[in-house]
């Protein structure tokens, strides 16, 4: 089934009517406004008339159980909460109000880390210079046009496809939603929209290649003009094969977190640069220090900070630069991804932290210690894994991910042992557990 199309001009008008009724409901500039359902046309224009008179989305998952949702929700403290697609679609009967031309700010996606506690990447309230030039950045390298179909393929409630899908409606052009991806349905929205741009991870290049030989199909992607994809390594073969596909001139990876981009990189650079993630972004400065630590130089309108959390914020600046604590290295301007940091699992393209994975299970009876690490998967890259120690049933351990995580950070696999592999200074060594 073909998702149906958002134009700029249709979706500038419920953003109007959208903007009155959170302001009906007694929301101002700063407020959060929380989001967990579903990707939708309607969500999309929910985010950008809010950002448009200075509320804060902050998209969630809406696969997070209760037990994630609640701890989220008590440090961000939204104004608003909607969890119902009915509730959304009633914002659009608001009574119409003037927009900002930009947003006044970035939606506040959840991050995790070390602690496993997930954070708010937060922007502040952009001045109206700030504003402007973060969305001219966007439309300068990516090319945003009034002509563009931009076809979502992931969870608008990541920062990347809902970043695309927004500088592309500023821009003009029009937007189709999957609810999910599923690459019959993909083939059939390609045919029937005939859209311009993607962001996509590798998996779904992965399922999307699968399905197309294990049914002898094919398709005719040369409406696309852009395809890019981040969010996880891609291997070789699906990389290429998606060059062969859509077009070396079409296919770009760019490099970067929830927090900031780095790099993007065409396909040109990456096939004369085998392995790079290509170069920094205009007007950024990538660098390595001395451990090997990447740093992205950014400007004022992309600095950022973690929400309630001025420690964790101070350790990832330095100056004008920020780290996520990826390793690697820049040669003659082109960037080299040597690890991503330990305390990190991308399956699917979603950010795992083992340290929040810990903190869930660590409460169950017998329990005497427990870290999670990955291992390989074919279809999703990685997929997380646990090892124990203790008479701990295995049936309680399962039971409290399925309460407490959402299904891509469930344990796959559960490695019983009797300790832990440490370092002399107790730090768990998870590369040998993978």
């Amino acid at each position: 089934m073909t998702p149906p199309l958002l134009d700029a001009t249709a979706s500038e008008a419920d953003q109007s009517r959208i903007a009155g009724a959170l302001a009906r409901r007694g929301l101002h500039t700063g407020d959060r406004l929380a989001l967990s359902l579903p990707g939708s046309i309607t969500y999309l224009s929910v985010v950008l008339g809010a950002l448009r008179t200075g509320i804060v989305p902050a998209p969630l998952d809406p696969r997070l159980t209760a037990y994630e949702r609640e701890r989220i929700l008590a440090d961000i403290v939204p104004a608003l909460l909607i969890e119902d697609q009915a509730e959304l679609e009633s914002l659009t009967a608001g009574p119409p109000v003037e927009l900002a031309p930009f947003p006044l700010a970035r939606p506040m996606h959840m991050t995790s880390g070390t602690t496993g506690r997930p954070k708010g990447v937060w922007s502040g309230i952009l001045s109206p210079l700030h504003a402007a030039a973060l969305v001219a950045e966007e439309r300068e390298l990516w090319g945003f046009t009034e002509s563009d179909v931009n076809l979502v393929v992931s969870p608008i409630y990541h920062s990347a496809p809902l970043r695309f899908a927004m500088g592309t409606l500023l821009a003009g052009g029009s937007v189709a939603v999957m609810d999910h991806f599923d690459a019959e349905e993909f083939v059939a929205s390609v045919d029937g929209l005939r859209p311009t741009t993607m962001f996509c991870v590798p998996a779904h290049l992965q399922r999307l290649f699968a399905w197309l030989d294990e049914n002898g199909h094919d398709f005719d992607p040369s409406c696309f003009r852009l395809v890019t994809h981040a969010g996880a390594p891609c291997p070789d073969p699906i990389r290429l094969r998606a060059h062969k596909v859509f077009g070396v001139d079409v296919v770009w990876e760019f490099y970067g977190s929830t927090e900031g981009q780095f790099t993007a990189c065409p396909a040109p650079e990456w096939q004369a640069h085998r392995g790079t993630l290509g170069q920094a972004r205009p007007g950024r400065v990538v660098s390595a220090d001395e451990q090997g630590l990447l740093w992205c130089e950014v400007p004022a309108h992309a600095r950022f900070e973690y929400w309630n959390d001025p420690v964790k914020t101070a350790g990832a600046w330095e100056g004008s630069a920020f780290t996520v604590g990826d390793l690697g290295r820049v040669e003659d301007g082109y960037v080299y991804l040597n690890s991503r940091r330990e305390d990190l699992i991308i399956s699917g393209g979603v950010n795992v932290y083992p340290a929040e994975v810990e903190a869930a299970l660590a409460d169950a009876t017998g329990l005497t210690d427990v870290a999670v690490f990955a291992r390989p998967d074919e279809k999703w890259g990685q997929k997380v894994c646990a090892a124990y120690v203790g008479d701990v049933a295995l049936d309680e351990l399962r039971a409290l991910a399925e309460e407490r995580l959402a299904p891509p950070k469930r344990p796959k696999e559960y490695l019983r042992l009797e300790a832990l592999p440490r370092t002399a200074t107790g730090k768990v060594r998870r590369t040998d557990l993978g």
